[in-house]
């Protein structure tokens, strides 16, 4: 599933296929870090922030949706809070990471579609995400996403490398 790196010299029709290839290569690098760990590492944390590899994953999903269909789109959603219990990330005991990779693919065609159906100077609609605020346009949401999934990966690294899984681009 490992995807290669959009390198600036590569072209693109768009930015919006840029953002689109730079969100789709950090899901491929997370979903095969991931898959690289030990079964033992995936609900363990090395780290004293204390998240797991798992409750990663199920943040990332929910990042996407909290920005893009919760926020952008302004869908009703049951619980865009759903990666998170008591202040802290959450995957419940009976979630497994073929589950979660699952759930971000789907996350991640949803993401695609709203992408696709917009110019990314629109502007989200006003909701209970932006909190008062004016709404931000697609491109500010992107490139928000890219540097969330860019840092978390980065941090997924440095817990690999702890843990023996695989490192790197």
């Amino acid at each position: 599933m490992s995807q290669a790196f959009p390198e600036p010299t590569r072209p693109a029709a768009s930015r919006t296929e840029v953002f689109l290839n730079y969100l789709d290569y950090f899901r491929s690098r997370l979903i095969s870090k991931l898959q690289s760990l030990p079964a033992q590492e995936l609900r363990a944390s090395g780290l004293p922030s204390g998240w797991t590899p798992l409750e990663l994953i199920q943040h990332l999903r929910h990042v996407e949706l909290r920005w893009l269909d919760w926020g952008f789109e302004g869908t009703k959603v049951a619980n865009p809070w759903g990666d998170q219990r008591d202040g802290h990330w959450y995957v419940a005991d009976d979630e497994t990471l073929a589950d979660l990779t699952a759930a971000l693919a789907e996350q991640a065609a949803r993401t695609k579609e709203i992408v696709q159906s917009h110019d990314l100077a629109d502007t989200g609609r006003p909701g209970e995400r932006w909190q008062g605020a004016t709404p931000a346009s697609l491109e500010r949401v992107l490139f928000h996403l890219v540097q969330e999934y860019a840092r978390h990966v980065g941090q997924l690294d440095i817990v690999c490398e702890l843990a023996g899984g695989e490192v790197g681009e």
